[in-house]
């Protein structure tokens, strides 16, 4: 129960200011108060006058007495009585006031409040109102006052299902608003993006929440803001607030204004644009996907073949004959499906003006400096607040497109040239992924020229505590998708930008915080969608995301969350960090020199102390345990040999916070991984954890071998861009906001970006004494020939993976019928996984044949500093030879690779991935 003040204790003035009681129903409100707290009132203030004094509250203009609601109870507690009747007192049960099923449901996190019933009133008008309940003692002294949280009565009372944002037909133009709150709303049109005085200010009018204008087809092309009154918590007082539209299509440059516009407008699309459903790149099967995690900016700031006027944005990808063009048309040439756009809706952080602007003063001398200079990061955080740089992960308004990455902010260049990138990326065979950022925004408050949605219904759409304070675990202002409105804004806004701008997938951040239930209805909504209703086949759009569990929604407090635990059996997509840190070692949170499976856990120790032989010795077999578990798509009751020689499930093999590995139920489930762009790039991590003494050459070695447990992993690869090119970022751990100078790609490949300078201090100070003497050491840094192989070998990779439909198995049976480990349980031969896939024959016994060139295939992962050799009884006198595609690798160590049909040995080199295939009919 919540803390209450002792008898004639002076009451708090800022009492009033908490929002500790929730109004979760029409005729119901929670608040946490003790069993003999049954003098309860409800107050309301038009004006917001209220204050708090030892009689009570004061200020008001509406008083409504409350009284404890036994529904709830007597719907659970029939059980309870009898079983407990023997200590209960007469009459207790009808005493005890709790919530309603329907509502634990809803607010899990409050099921221990009690319950009070609102009489008959006019609730609709009151909850324009401030709003606050009190608490009196028999003699009348007023003990506890609260503000109250709104969400669960709005939607009892508000949800709602039709038109919102701007709707056009042949003669007229509608606005809609969703502001119950609201006392008062005025759409205010101006000619221009920015300045001058209104055209006109309508006010609106209002029916079940929802207020709504009708004006003439002239409208189109105006800019517009809303003007609202309403009541705002985090200040106590009936604001007038300035907002967008939250169904915004179009900005101005500024992003003050809403551009009104019409997405269907013909001089908006492409040639060619409404055709383009039917020119996607082919796609069977979501087991067929891969993934190419790119930023915008990244992808050609740097690139000087590329108009500088398209350099960083959106035209950038219809620069046929850039170098960026053709290195992506390599990698789809070899297979890859999807590039993964970050953030590319309205954020904050960067300005839309370009002219705006500030630049790093003198990049050339920025190049002289030395590579562990403290100069290069004290030039970029001078201006890196002011660049065109920032990841883009803190999100405005979701359904427009950036305006800093299009050529003109203003009118309709982001639209038509976001539509031109996804064109252009899908005639080189690339389907295209947004990454939505729908757990958070970037601000709250009346005021915040980046605040939108909370300025429309203050105090809805952001999740809160128990307090009433916004909660914060996802980095700023948590939304919540438990509210019926704020899971309806994620879904048209989804289907937006499917059917608008023809999106072929979406990547969800921090998808824990979302709700399982908005992502099944997600799903459920893109998939429904039909090129010959929609212009879109949504069947081939995949959906996946973090299902990290933490902060307030962890282990369900406030519902059954979208976790990579609860996900599973939905078929949508979550990164598997199991294997992402069995693979490199330790985790992201963890000391950086933690080792894994090719990064020298037990077999090259770094210095690091992970613990004795017998220790490290046990952690090597529990990394490989975990990566088997990961070959074979992360699932829930794939059945293994693990180290100790018995045979485990997948969810029975642990982490070591005791969290089981295995969790999908179906390979396309699971997103493998070993970098993105949080942290540190694959390249940098490998640095920072081998041996300082090893050589480049070994390191773009295990760079390789890294990449490689992913691209032939079941399940959905997924890979970093730059990753393919030995990427730097100067050993930056977090380089959202760290310039184009720490995060350039460089697809002229003279360069991979190391040793730029000590990286930023925000995110990377506390391991800068090992950064500092590696960026240093000249060893570190990679040649063009290393650059150059690196992307070769990552070539050969996907062309691997898409020789055979046996590395994209799209079942959990299929998986568990073909895919075998080899060299497993204690005797295992350390830092070696032999993974194999077998095929079936048509007209014969046993599994399907899939594979019409290839019968069975092994893939043998050496993480090992030296050659091994192991003998498998079980593929001995099988036709196996090195895949056609290592045959004519550039890597010379590849091709040493061999196996001996008689002995069932294969022999491979130290930190190498042979892959070894037989071909049918091969006697």
């Amino acid at each position: 129960m919540e803390n209450t003040l002792l008898p004639e204790s002076p009451l708090s003035q800022d009492l009033l200011s908490y929002s500790r009681a929730y109004w979760v129903a029409r005729s119901l409100i929670a608040w946490n108060v003790d069993e003999d707290d049954n003098s309860i009132y409800l107050y309301a203030s038009k004006k917001a006058n209220m204050f708090l004094s030892d009689d009570g509250v004061g200020g008001y203009d509406v008083k409504i007495q409350l009284e404890p609601d036994h529904c709830g109870f007597r719907q659970i507690s029939s059980a309870f009585a009898c079983h407990y009747s023997d200590i209960l007192e007469p009459g207790c049960v009808e005493s005890m006031a709790c919530l309603q099923k329907s509502v634990t449901e809803k607010f899990p996190h409050i099921k221990d409040y009690r319950a009070f019933k609102v009489p008959n009133s006019d609730v609709q008008n009151l909850l324009k109102s401030q709003l606050a309940v009190a608490s009196f003692y028999a003699n009348g002294k007023c003990k506890n006052a609260t503000g109250l949280q709104l969400p669960g009565v709005l939607d009892d009372m508000f949800a709602y299902n039709g038109p919102l944002g701007a709707v056009f037909s042949k003669e007229a133009i509608a606005l809609y608003l969703w502001a119950p709150t609201a006392q008062d709303v005025s759409a205010c049109f101006y000619e221009d993006p920015s300045g001058g005085v209104p055209l006109e200010c309508i006010q609106l009018k209002e029916l079940n929440g929802v207020w709504s204008v009708v004006g003439p087809r002239s409208w189109a092309g105006r800019y517009y803001v809303y003007e609202l009154s309403v009541y705002h918590p985090s200040t106590s007082r009936i604001e007038k607030c300035e907002s967008n539209d939250p169904y915004a299509r179009g900005l101005s440059s500024d992003g003050k204004r809403t551009w009104l516009v019409d997405l269907d407008r013909e001089d908006l699309k492409p040639a060619g644009w409404d055709e383009l459903a039917d020119q996607k790149p082919s796609l069977h099967s979501f087991s067929d996907v891969s993934i190419y995690e790119l930023h915008i900016r990244d992808f050609s700031a740097s690139d000087h073949t590329v108009d500088p006027d398209s350099r960083g944005g959106y035209r950038a990808f219809t620069s046929q004959d850039s170098a960026g063009v053709s290195h992506l048309k390599k990698l789809s040439d070899a297979g890859l499906t999807h590039v993964h756009l970050l953030p590319s809706f309205h954020f904050g952080g960067v300005d839309d003006i370009q002219s705006n602007w500030k630049y790093l003063a003198d990049e050339a001398a920025m190049a002289k400096l030395p590579p562990d200079s403290d100069e290069q990061q004290a030039q970029v955080t001078a201006v890196q607040d002011e660049d065109g740089y920032n990841w883009g992960y803190n999100p405005v308004l979701w359904g427009v497109p950036k305006g800093s990455y299009a050529s003109n902010p203003n009118g309709p260049s982001r639209i038509l040239e976001y539509r031109q990138m996804i064109q252009a990326l899908n005639r080189i065979g690339l389907r295209v992924v947004l990454d939505v950022v729908y757990n958070h925004l970037s601000e709250n408050g009346p005021f915040n020229v980046n605040s939108v949605l909370d300025k429309v219904v203050p105090g809805y759409y952001l999740r809160r505590n128990t307090d009433g304070g916004i909660e914060n675990s996802t980095c700023v202002n948590n939304t919540a998708s438990e509210h019926f409105m704020v899971e309806r804004l994620i879904l048209d806004d989804l289907l937006c930008w499917a059917v608008a701008y023809k999106v072929d997938g979406f990547r969800f951040d921090l998808m824990g915080h979302i709700m399982k239930s908005t992502m099944v209805k997600a799903k459920s909504l893109l998939q429904s969608l039909t090129k010959d209703k929609n212009g879109v086949d949504g069947t081939k759009i995949y959906i996946y995301g973090e299902g990290w569990d933490f902060g307030e929604v962890a282990r369900n407090q406030r519902g059954i969350n979208a976790s990579q635990l609860n996900i599973c059996g939905t078929g949508i997509g979550s990164f598997n960090d199991r294997i992402r840190d069995a693979v490199l070692g330790g985790s992201p949170f963890g000391n950086p020199l933690q080792q894994g499976f090719v990064t020298g856990l037990a077999l090259e120790p770094n210095g690091y102390d992970q613990g004795d032989k017998s220790v490290t010795d046990s952690m090597l077999s529990s990394s490989a345990d975990h990566i088997q578990v990961g070959l074979a798509g992360n699932l829930r009751d794939f059945v293994l040999t693990c180290h100790t020689g018995l045979p485990m499930k997948g969810s029975e093999v642990l982490t070591n916070d005791g969290m089981p590995v295995g969790y999908a139920l179906s390979p396309t489930e699971t997103v493998n991984y070993v970098s993105a762009h949080d942290n540190e790039t694959l390249f940098d991590i490998v640095s920072l954890k081998t041996p300082v003494e090893l050589s480049v050459d070994d390191r773009c070695r295990i760079n390789h071998l890294a990449s490689s447990i992913i691209a032939l992993s079941q399940g959905v690869p997924f890979f970093h861009a730059g990753d393919e090119i030995l990427r730097s970022k100067s050993l930056d751990r977090d380089s959202y906001n760290s310039g184009d100078w720490f995060n350039r790609l460089d697809f002229s490949y003279e360069t991979n970006n190391w040793g730029v300078g000590l990286p930023l201090r925000e995110k990377n100070e506390n391991n800068w004494p090992l950064i500092k003497p590696r960026l240093a050491n000249p060893s570190f840094k990679p040649e063009k020939h290393h650059i150059l192989a690196a992307l070769d070998n990552f070539v050969d990779l996907l062309k691997i993976r898409y020789s055979s439909p046996l590395f994209r198995l799209g079942t959990a049976n299929s998986i568990q019928e073909r895919v075998r480990f080899h060299n497993t349980g204690p005797s295992w031969v350390r830092g070696a996984i032999i993974m194999s896939i077998e095929d079936g024959h048509d007209g014969k016994p046993g599994v399907t044949q899939l594979d019409p060139i290839y019968s069975y295939i092994v893939v043998v992962f050496n993480a090992c500093p030296s050659e091994v050799s192991i003998e498998v009884p079980a593929l001995r006198l099988r036709a196996l030879e090195l895949h056609p595609v290592q045959l004519k690798s550039v890597d010379e160590l590849v091709k040493k690779s061999t196996y001996e049909a008689v002995a069932g040995r294969f022999t491979v080199p130290q930190r190498t991935t042979a892959v070894f295939v037989e071909v049918r009919g091969t006697p």
